[in-house]
């Protein structure tokens, strides 16, 4: 995990590096996540797992608010939601939304059992104060219709399900 790379602007503040200057880029278990534009409140870094061509992307973003360099302790959680990355998320989501309270109908149930889930390609964002969520963008079910379905974390261990039907 290192850092490299700094924008000719300095947005410090935030983890512990009040007036640090941000890296451009962060290399984190062989993913480029690259400082993107975002409110001057956070900083916010972004990449995606390299796919074969024509295919999007799996998304990493990583916020820290106020903005400031990542510490040590966030590029190893960045490190770890890296390499778990959506597998936990989506025998989760498989169990979970059976539960009565999430109304999918027989044929969205159905579709859980099948090999290709119904949902899209993940993105995982990660904060600094040790949440972090993983929202699959495109679903097939009701329930996650328009933006996706979220699920968040506490450490490595998935806790909720959510669609995004009616935000």
């Amino acid at each position: 995990m290192s850092t490299d790379g700094v924008p000719p602007n300095n947005r410090g503040g935030g983890e512990s590096g009040a007036d640090a200057e941000l890296p451009a880029t962060l290399h984190i278990a062989g993913l480029a996540l690259n400082l993107v534009e975002s409110p001057p409140a956070l900083a916010c870094w972004s990449g995606g797992f390299p796919v074969p061509a024509g295919a999007d992307p799996a998304v990493v973003n990583l916020v820290i608010e106020p903005p400031a360099p990542p510490q040590p302790a966030t590029l190893r959680r960045v490190h770890d939601v890296v390499s778990r990355f959506d597998a936990r998320a989506g025998e989760y989501c498989r169990v979970r939304l059976r539960e009565e309270g999430y109304g999918l109908t027989a044929g969205e149930l159905d579709r859980l059992d099948l090999p290709e889930p119904p949902w899209g390609l993940p993105e995982a964002t990660v904060w600094t104060d040790r949440s972090w969520m993983i929202r699959f963008a495109e679903s097939g079910l009701g329930m996650g219709d328009p933006y996706g379905i979220l699920v968040t974390f506490d450490g490595t261990r998935p806790v909720d399900v959510q669609g995004t039907d009616d935000e």
